[in-house]
């Protein structure tokens, strides 16, 4: 994805593609594969060397040559990508001083600049827009009309005012809006907007459309003072309105030009506003688009009935209502759905919905839900849940993109622990087990989270195996937990101190899936590998079941189990008082081995190593040829399946003197020697060009 690869460039503008036309992925525009405009790249530069080519002003801000001067709409270009990419600073907005530069349409979205700095900046402007939403705190609402009203031609030309999440000083009641005259578009979602503000911002001779949602508002009256003009009115989760409910539908019925409308609420708050709302037969009898997305209540005959009434109608939001499944949505012609009972009504919904968190999350959760077993490739839909919180689980993100993974580490072990519901709880452990392995030693070590989100995996294990539930969140939670414990002796010691074991001793009682074993064992394995702990796997339960699966005709459930063996029976002093018993290990142990393929063999789990190390002391071990003869046969099966990573491997950590020493030790039996020789021969192959003057002789 080209925002992926070129991360300092603006995001186009991408008409959505129609998911419900596209199930082969064959309607699906390739616009990201062309080559940014000239424009574009021009401006990117220009911005990449703004410091270099202006000069400064005594009060240290930039300016423009005097030669230079930009057509409107390259200049507001200009100001949008130096918005998006976080460059617009009081330094350079002195850049859109004076005439140079002439805007119209000012995205000043998220920039920290101060009053002072808009003011100069942008107010002597012929703005006819102005996106402001949620810019720093330096720069309030109060202080951006007042900067706008100090122009004339603004005060009757402005048509679009956008606030969103700006804030507003505590000493601060009464918004001034009046002046602006020519305003038709205004958005003042998640402001500390009041009733007060309401009745002034009703009086604007041509106000047209008007969102409110998330705002202090407990009276909505005053909008019939614009009642024969308002076409679109949005007001999702007016959690402070006070009024009754045949009050509010009073001012609605009242509101007869509205086009639009938006009554969607958080499903948490259960308002049944809009269940009342599809009963009325005499209101709202233009509307084109309804969105009661939340709504509790919400039946699709309902829904069917209200819309059967109003033929023009062309959008109906039921996100999170009981609404939709219907298949009056599917055949009615020209008629959007944002929902969740399909792929076309998810598609709408993350398409519409991408500012409410709360929805984006139901739809997610439903997308998650629709897309885990789909077989055919879907480009539509991998467009719009790009870029968010989904695109997380793709493995190919996780592994391939560069992000800063430590961080989102620490953001998804807390989403983990949060107790969301199952299928946002799935797709946490997902992300968790897949990043586990990017992170290093180190880096698992420094995570406060590691603590809660080992014990919180345990948790949901424990939970599955007492409803013997084999589904797939319980296999995304071992293999989180088994890449959480590799080579992190934290991880372990959280892992043991959480009755871990014995959770784990029960899923094996419980279940006889080799997916679930393997992952079980391969965790065990990580447990045996640290010396502090491994002690902690010498009891009779554990024992008998790793044994037992010793036996296993799933090569990587033996594979597993022999390990462990391999690791806890080289360390004599876990023994000392049944030596009896480690010898009849040892004894099965080679009878296993003996009994699998050449190591070269394809297991079903692809087994992968942070690091050889662990394998070392093993490969040293000349006295337990068994323990010796799994390690190599580990270290051959590695390098045969992924040369490139794991003979670089052998070599950056000085292992491969170790199978020099197997090779021509008077002690190693002929099948060791063969198989040292085997890794030999494969780092021979495809590392030619390592000079290793102090390494064994090798026939190169």
């Amino acid at each position: 994805m080209v925002h992926f690869l070129h991360p300092g460039h603006t995001p186009r503008n991408i008409v959505p593609p129609e998911a419900q036309k596209d199930a082969l992925g064959c309607c699906v525009v390739q616009e990201e594969a062309s080559p940014y405009t000239l424009v574009n790249i021009c401006l990117n530069v220009l911005i990449a060397n703004l410091e270099k080519l202006c000069s400064e002003r005594p009060d240290g801000t930039l300016c423009l040559p005097e030669h230079w001067s930009f057509p409107q709409e390259v200049a507001d270009r200009f100001l949008r990508v130096m918005t998006w990419q976080g460059k617009l600073t009081d330094r350079t907005a002195s850049i859109f001083r004076g005439n140079q530069m002439k805007l119209k349409l000012v995205n000043i979205q998220k920039a920290k600049i101060s009053t002072a700095a808009f003011i100069k900046a942008f107010c002597h402007h012929k703005l006819i827009e102005l996106n402001a939403t949620a810019v720093h705190a330096d720069l309030p609402v109060p202080d951006i009309i007042s900067g706008l009203c100090s122009n004339s031609w603004i005060q009757q030309n402005l048509r679009c005012l956008l606030l969103d999440s700006t804030s507003i000083p505590q000493n601060s009641r009464l918004l001034f809006f009046s002046q602006l005259t020519g305003l038709r578009i205004l958005s003042v979602f998640n402001v500390c907007f009041h009733t007060e503000d309401l009745a002034n911002v009703s009086q604007l001779p041509r106000l047209e459309s008007l969102d409110i949602s998330n705002t202090l508002v407990t009276d909505i009256s005053a909008l019939l003072t614009c009642k024969d003009r308002l076409k679109s009115l949005t007001m999702h989760y007016l959690k402070c309105l006070s009024m009754t409910k045949p009050q509010i539908l009073a001012v609605i019925r009242g509101l007869t030009c509205l086009l639009h409308l938006d009554i969607s609420v958080h499903r948490q708050l259960k308002s049944d506003l809009a269940f009342h709302l599809l009963q009325q037969k005499d209101i709202l009898p233009n509307v084109v688009s309804l969105d009661i997305s939340g709504g509790s209540c919400i039946t699709d005959e309902a829904v069917e009935l209200f819309i059967q009434q109003r033929p023009a109608m062309q959008f109906v939001g039921l996100l999170a209502t009981d609404a939709g499944t219907s298949d009056f949505f599917t055949a009615k012609q020209g008629l959007r759905v944002a929902g969740g009972a399909s792929m076309s009504q998810i598609s709408e919904a993350l398409s519409r919905y991408r500012n409410r968190s709360c929805f984006m999350k139901e739809a997610l959760c439903r997308l998650f839900t629709e897309t885990f077993s789909m077989e055919v490739t879907m480009p539509a839909i991998l467009k719009l849940q790009k870029n968010c919180l989904l695109s997380l689980t793709n493995s190919r993100i996780l592994v391939d993109v560069p992000f800063d993974r430590f961080d989102a580490a620490k953001f998804v072990m807390r989403w983990l622990c949060k107790h969301e519901n199952p299928k946002m709880q799935t797709m946490a452990v997902s992300v968790t087990s897949i990043l586990a392995l990017q992170l290093s030693p180190e880096q698992m070590a420094q995570l406060e989270e590691l603590f809660m989100a080992v014990k919180e995996l345990l948790a949901i294990v424990k939970q599955k195996t007492t409803k013997n539930l084999d589904d797939v969140t319980l296999l995304f939670t071992l293999k989180a937990l088994w890449n959480l414990t590799d080579g992190s002796p934290a991880a372990c010691k959280h892992f043991i101190e959480n009755q871990g074991l014995e959770i784990f001793i029960q899923v094996l009682e419980t279940f006889s899936e080799s997916a679930i074993q393997s992952k079980v064992l391969g965790l065990l394995n990580n447990i045996a590998e640290i010396r502090e702990l491994s002690s902690k796997l010498v009891t009779e339960d554990a024992l008998k079941h790793i044994n037992s699966l010793l036996c296993s005709r799933e090569m990587e459930v033996s594979y597993f189990a022999a390990g462990i063996i391999a690791h806890l029976t080289s360390d004599r002093q876990l023994w000392i008082s049944r030596d009896f018993q480690r010898r009849a290990l040892l004894q099965d142990l080679h009878a296993a081995i003996q009994n699998w393929p050449s190591s070269s063999c394809k297991m079903t789990a692809l087994v992968t190593y942070r690091s050889l190390k662990t394998f070392f002391p093993l490969l040293g071990n000349f006295s337990q040829p068994e323990v010796q003869l799994w390690a190599l046969w580990a270290v051959c099966h590695v390098c045969s399946k992924n040369p490139s990573k794991y003979c670089k491997m052998l070599v950056e950590e000085e292992g491969l003197q170790l199978l020099c020493d197997i090779q021509e030790h008077s002690e190693a039996t002929p099948q060791a020697q063969q198989i040292a020789a085997s890794i030999l021969n494969d780092f021979r192959m495809h590392f030619m060009n390592y000079q290793r003057p102090t390494l064994c002789q090798m026939p190169f």
